[in-house]
């Protein structure tokens, strides 16, 4: 039986203590965060990195130098994105100021099912408002863990997909099960978090036992009397999670990204159509 957690395709061919699902542009190898050099269009591997600064100063003595926009481009390649930092930053920014504005963004960006006719934007606004300090606290340090750790993984746009369809799937669930019920918080995009990496670490073959448990009793905690906790946004992110977890760890390969890609539209679309049903049920 193969041990896929030590499948050289699974880790990074310079660090092969290092497990990833991010590959070089260029060449398809697999590639940790210290290996990885933004580009226009993905990450490129030291080797491929350095092939292109030959080729680049070979092009530049020919020609005489670079264009204005081979300079662009290598600007944009120089960009560090850091899409994890980005969301907590926002989320907090607009903690603080609802709470000198008296609420102003919580009225603006909560989700209520009744108001998805007139008001959609709310099913993913809802991930960046919080009802107090604690529920913030806690929602942005499970951000700030899984966030880099699956931002590593998936590269930042990978990662972007992953937190806002969760976080659409999370509204659908409560549009079915709780219409008319006011919403706040990322947790239904975080719930998705651990589901997606629970599934991309079963599908490097580790040992993913005790997310599942960590999982499970959090959402067992939304079940309780009192806590005035959204479940069935944790369940929705969850479903969302599984789906979106899957559909990377089978199309890892650089020439599976249109698939990849496709799959992941659909996922957004599948989750917005069911949301828009949910709201045809509950109010038919």
């Amino acid at each position: 039986m193969t041990d896929q957690a030590h499948n050289p395709n699974n880790t990074c061919y310079r660090h092969p203590d290092r497990q990833s699902f991010v590959l070089c542009q260029r060449c398809g190898r697999t590639i940790c965060p210290e290996c990885q050099t933004p580009a226009a269009v993905g990450v490129h591997c030291p080797e491929c990195v350095r092939e292109q600064r030959a080729q680049f100063q070979a092009n530049r003595r020919a020609s005489g130098g670079p264009s204005g926009l081979t300079v662009a481009r290598r600007r944009f390649a120089m960009l560090d994105q850091k899409a994890t930092v980005v969301i907590v930053a926002v989320s907090v920014a607009i903690w603080l100021l609802d709470q000198v504005s008296g609420g102003f963004f919580t009225n603006l960006f909560a989700y209520n099912s009744l108001l998805l006719p007139s008001q959609p934007w709310r099913a993913v606004t809802v991930l960046f408002v919080h009802s107090g300090l604690f529920h913030i606290l806690f929602n942005m340090w499970a951000l700030w863990i899984f966030g880099r750790m699956l931002e590593n993984m998936l590269g930042a746009w990978r990662f972007l997909a992953l937190y806002f369809i969760t976080g659409i799937f999370g509204s659908m669930l409560v549009t079915f099960l709780a219409p008319g019920t006011w919403v706040v918080g990322a947790s239904g995009a975080i719930f998705g978090l651990f589901a997606a990496f629970f599934v991309l670490q079963r599908s490097l073959g580790n040992n993913a036992v005790q997310l599942l448990v960590i999982m499970g009793l959090n959402l067992v905690v939304g079940f309780l009397p009192g806590t005035n906790i959204s479940w069935q946004a944790h369940v929705g992110g969850i479903i969302g999670g599984f789906v979106v977890g899957f559909v990377f760890a089978r199309t890892r390969n650089i020439r599976q990204r249109p698939l990849q890609i496709a799959l992941l539209v659909a996922a957004a679309v599948v989750g917005i159509a069911l949301t828009a049903v949910g709201y045809a049920v509950t109010i038919g």
